[in-house]
């Protein structure tokens, strides 16, 4: 029988804002699963029987949890100079050719779509020189930012009963030039040979961003993300002391000036950054992997976050049948343990391809009981 606190019972939306502005004790759980639904729908492979027919949004309430509402990402609207003009070729099954042409030159790249996965990745990268710099500077300089104010009504009307919506930024400076233009390599290799354009790109980039960051002060949603992906070892601590960091201060001030609650994603290797968390002005941070999966442990985690939100946490493997149903339930409770209410329970960062989706079932348990237990 539901109980008043239960997950299935409460006011989600509700939760997700008073557990990230501390007015409640209680935690909300948001397992991810977009991974493992899309495998499955890709390579045409079964689903559990109650799954069938449902879409993500479909299963999680089936479920009886919440949602990381990242959907609403779509309310942001991006908009290039009007003499830009995007082109795009098929090569062969997986790949294409996108073709950026600019008043200041062309920029293109070589886009790979995967045949066991829904994702795209870059064979050729967009950013590969001074002159797509400069491409590059040009546009992001240009760049306009509005908020469609319609669609996030429609969007709320629809999905509020699984949380509070959220948006996640364009990444920072350094990892949007490692994962977004140049790559890895590249981008390392242009911050060395080019330095001085670099930086004016990321300028370029920080100062688009604000504009978009006006726009979302501007707007009702409150759950605001960095969306970098970072990874301690390809960033390094030079970089993020350097560039990273005096954004993340830049971006917590106006944002937090306007009453948000922030936080970035932090899915690789973080051991070397976390003494460092508090000096970035963030709420939280999203995605720690902990051991087995990452380079950490909940306890350095515990540690280093102090009143900071952890958000997510549960490492994904617990969810495949390599680890037992007892590692994944006595998990959970360390995690309310160590964090609550400080936290936002979720998997670092999804249910894999290959997870047991049913296992869900096991962290509601726990999660509802330790919510009625501070009722």
């Amino acid at each position: 029988m539901s109980r008043p606190s239960d997950h299935a019972t409460i006011d989600l939306y509700q939760l997700n804002l008073d557990s990230a502005f501390g007015r409640t004790e209680k935690v909300i759980w948001q397992p991810r699963i977009g991974a493992w639904i899309a495998y499955k729908k890709q390579m045409d492979l079964p689903m559990p029987e109650w799954c069938e027919g449902k879409d993500e949004y479909g299963i999680l309430r089936e479920l009886g949890v919440s949602a990381r509402l990242y959907a609403f990402n779509a309310c942001y609207r991006s908009e290039e100079h009007p003499d830009v003009r995007i082109e795009e070729e098929v090569l062969n099954a997986q790949d294409k050719e996108i073709r950026i042409i600019t008043p200041v030159g062309t920029s293109r790249c070589v886009v790979h779509s995967s045949v066991d996965n829904w994702t795209q990745r870059q064979r050729e990268w967009l950013v590969s020189s001074e002159d797509d710099l400069r491409i590059a500077i040009w546009r992001e300089e240009n760049r306009t930012w509005s908020f469609d104010t319609d669609l996030y009504e429609t969007m709320l009307a629809e999905n509020r009963d699984l949380g509070a919506p959220m948006i996640y930024l364009p990444r920072t400076n350094i990892q949007s030039l490692y994962i977004d233009s140049a790559g890895v390599e590249g981008g390392i290799m242009l911050l060395a040979d080019h330095t001085d354009l670099c930086e004016a790109y990321f300028r370029s980039l920080d100062e688009s961003h604000d504009r978009l960051i006006d726009e979302i002060n501007a707007s009702p949603i409150q759950l605001v993300n960095f969306g970098d992906n970072v990874h301690a070892d390809t960033l390094g601590l030079t970089y993020f002391q350097k560039y990273l960091l005096p954004a993340y201060q830049r971006r917590c001030e106006k944002l937090r000036g306007a009453g948000k609650f922030t936080f970035a994603h932090w899915d690789g290797n973080c051991k070397a950054l976390l003494p460092y968390v508090h000096e970035t002005g963030l709420d939280g941070i999203e995605a720690i992997t902990p051991e087995p999966q990452g380079d950490v442990t909940l306890d350095e985690c515990a540690a280093a976050l102090g009143d900071m939100f952890m958000i997510d946490g549960l490492p994904a493997v617990y969810f495949d049948e390599t680890f037992s149903e007892t590692e994944l339930v006595d998990c959970t409770k360390k995690m309310i343990d160590l964090f609550a209410p400080n936290l936002m329970l979720g998997i670092s960062d999804e249910i894999s391809t290959f997870g047991d989706i049913d296992r869900i079932r096991l962290v509601t348990e726990v999660i509802d009981d330790y919510n009625a237990s501070v009722q």
